[in-house]
């Protein structure tokens, strides 16, 4: 009896009672064959370990060894970075505070929140250009490092100008760390990978909260300057930790470096405790990497166009229902909003509010909503597919906007923020997910740049729809924000591809990534692109 496994099939099957092994019964040979015993441990003979020729890919390789101890570590690590959500959540807080301590006027405190967008705008593209022509470890680290040092720096600014200055370079750092997502997507099963891009998303909730928490116990007492170098600590951490992790396997053998991508996969089946999979690494076809044009051609175009509104309308409406909170908050709800403006108007346009302890309250509940968010998408992402649940998360967040035209108390207005900010979340995560699957090992760092570039333009958009806009029409701006959101859903809808039950794709040429579609995952009348 000969065993063996068709070639580029992991020797674990994806499907339950289906192996991937078969056996086929030789007639006339003798099977009276000496046998022979292998020591614990022992390497098995050159003649024994590949009777077949067997050959497996990095896709096969990551199915056989599974999700295990090396997985658990890397979401930590890669976690850490994404925590860098102490630097964003930090804008709604610090906003309020320097527009009273230094006088500014409304437009200035909108262009200290713009300018870090602005910095994350320039660099997305860079950062995924770096990631993809010298390795995704290599540009992960430069953008934490870098975030670290302005970060750290701001907190010593002593003037606006400085301050102004120090940000956006903040910002420019900030625009490298997504590409944590795409080194973490690239060593995680098939299975587990929608599941576990969200776990490190936790990480994100996990720094706003801390981010208010610290808020709470510092600005009383220490102020703003050591806010911000106090929210630089888990940037701190993942400098300490960086030197633990490997380059991507997927990256090495695109760039010809086999021997190190299966250096890493050893390391990993070691870690973890799992057998790697039988025959030779074997390479798919080169392909010149983080290259534009990639972007646009006819398999990707719409894609890629759809996917950097969907980016642009996350980061406008999340970014932008996070600097509307402490406004409202501060004017107990919308209708009472307007009548404050006109008596502020007629007042002094540089009077001022500290946010209170009540604000900080409220400001820590809706931050929890991340919390369901992640707990909501990682229960419909797999069974309703990316698409529609990014569709789905941009309705609720455009229904609740339009809830907020009433007259409702702190009470309910909380609520609908909470659930608001919940989705708007949600669909973040979910397009985290889905970017890095659809596109190749190739462009996907560049793709994943893109469109968070796109996203920093939303970003960069946002303060002066929430803090400037909101001046002359509250409900004008509620429109702005609902009407996005529903252009977004549709543009869910229509995106061409449905990565779920996917692989991740080597190469873009279609010969080269029917391998990777998840096996027994698609229905007849489902799209194979």
């Amino acid at each position: 009896v000969v065993k063996f496994r068709r070639t580029g099939e992991s020797s674990r099957s994806d499907e339950d009672g289906i192996s991937g092994e078969h056996e086929v019964q030789i007639e006339g040979v003798r099977t009276e064959l000496e046998p022979v015993e292998l020591g614990d441990g022992a390497a098995v003979p050159k003649e024994f370990a590949n009777p077949t020729d067997d050959t497996f890919m990095v896709e096969d390789a990551v199915e056989a060894i599974g999700f295990g101890k090396f997985q658990w570590k890397l979401s930590v690590i890669t976690g850490l970075a994404w925590a860098n959500a102490m630097e964003m959540m930090i804008l709604s807080i610090l906003a309020p505070q320097l527009h009273c301590e230094w006088r500014l006027p409304s437009w200035k405190v909108a262009l200290l929140t713009s300018v870090v967008f602005v910095g994350m705008m320039s660099s997305s593209t860079l950062w995924g250009n770096i990631s993809d022509q010298y390795g995704r470890k290599t540009g992960l680290k430069i953008s934490v490092l870098w975030t670290l040092y302005y970060g750290i720096l701001s907190g010593f600014a002593p003037i606006y100008s400085w301050i102004l200055v120090l940000r956006g370079l903040v910002g420019f750092g900030i625009g490298g760390v997504p590409q944590s997502v795409t080194l973490y997507a690239e060593f995680l099963p098939m299975k587990a990978r929608a599941k576990c891009i969200l776990l490190i998303e936790v990480f994100w909730a996990l720094g706003t909260v801390f981010e208010v928490l610290l808020a709470v116990v510092v600005m009383p007492t220490l102020g703003w300057r050591w806010l911000l170098i106090l929210s630089a600590l888990p940037l701190l951490l993942f400098a300490g930790l960086c030197f633990w992790l490997p380059e991507s396997a997927r990256y090495d053998v695109l760039s010809g470096n086999q021997e190190k991508a299966l250096a890493t996969l050893k390391r990993i089946a070691t870690e973890n405790g799992a057998p790697m999979p039988l025959g030779k690494l074997v390479v798919s076809r080169q392909e010149d990497r983080g290259k534009m044009r990639d972007l646009f051609t006819p398999h990707f175009r719409w894609t890629t166009l759809l996917l950097w509104f969907i980016w642009f309308s996350n980061a406008f409406s999340y970014y932008g229902l996070v600097l509307l909170t402490t406004e409202l908050f501060q004017a107990g709800d919308v209708c009472s909003i307007s009548s404050r403006r006109q008596e502020v108007k007629a007042k002094c346009s540089l009077t001022c509010e500290y946010l209170t302890e009540e604000d900080y309250t409220d400001l820590l509940w809706t931050t929890l909503s991340e919390f369901p968010g992640v707990l909501v998408t990682l229960w419909i992402i797999d069974r309703i597919g990316r698409k529609k649940t990014m569709a789905l998360s941009f309705l609720v967040f455009s229904f609740c906007s339009l809830l907020l035209f009433l007259c409702v108390g702190r009470n309910v207005l909380t609520v609908l923020l909470f659930i608001a900010r919940a989705f708007i979340s949600g669909g973040f995560q979910a397009a985290y997910v889905y970017t890095p699957e659809v596109y190749p090992t190739a462009t996907r760092a560049l793709g994943l740049g893109t469109c968070s570039g796109m996203a920093r333009v939303g970003a960069l958009i946002t303060p002066f729809i929430a803090q400037v806009m909101l001046e002359s029409s509250v409900y004008l701006t509620l429109l702005v924000y609902s009407g996005c959101c529903l252009l977004a859903a549709l543009a869910s809808c229509f995106l061409p591809i449905e990565t779920k039950g996917r692989g991740l794709q080597e190469s873009s040429h279609k010969e080269w990534g029917q391998e990777m579609v998840g096996r027994g995952s698609h229905s007849p009348g489902e799209s194979q692109e």
